[in-house]
């Protein structure tokens, strides 16, 4: 069986949220599928998912929010201008994502958080995709990021900087 060439894959349509919380701190979510990752860049991540078939990007932040980290309690402060695109890592080719996909295309809102830190809960879901949050200062984002995100985190730390003041 030959290596699948990323080149022939599409990319999954996909929305992001940044989630500014108290003192202009962002929600960053541990993978639960790297339970060890404490403090090691590649474990945090912002929420992100699928866009469905004939959603509206800004419906769909709002609902992968829910799905995520179990609230919707936001409203969106902002829009990154561009569609930003990832490749996954090579060895993650034709695994991640189903294997249907060389990586995402994505939309990202910045948000401003509505609820409390008692309206987070990452235990509603049965497989949640996290096991640990907190609230990180959005320079942190790029260090926190895997190495194939990094550049995406990079842009949005400069993009979604004025609503960082808190």
């Amino acid at each position: 069986m030959s290596p699948i060439d990323p080149e022939t894959l599409p990319y999954r349509p996909n929305v992001g949220a940044v989630l500014f919380g108290p003192g202009g701190r962002v929600f960053v979510a541990r993978r639960a599928d790297l339970p060890n990752a404490e403090g090691a860049a590649g474990g945090w991540q912002l929420p992100q998912g699928g866009i469905d078939a004939d959603e509206d990007p800004r419906g769909a932040v709002l609902r992968e929010l829910a799905e995520e980290i179990g609230t919707d309690r936001a409203e969106i402060i902002g829009e990154h201008p561009d569609w930003l695109t990832y490749d996954l890592s090579r060895e993650l080719v034709g695994t991640a994502l189903g294997g249907r996909y060389r990586g995402q295309k994505q939309r990202w809102f910045a948000l401003r958080f509505l609820g409390t830190d008692a309206d987070i809960r990452l235990d509603l879901d049965p497989h949640p995709e996290f096991d640990a949050w907190r609230w990180a200062e959005l320079a942190e984002l790029p260090g926190l990021a895997i190495p194939f995100k990094r550049p995406i985190y990079d842009v949005l730390a400069l993009s979604f900087a004025r609503f960082a003041g808190g």
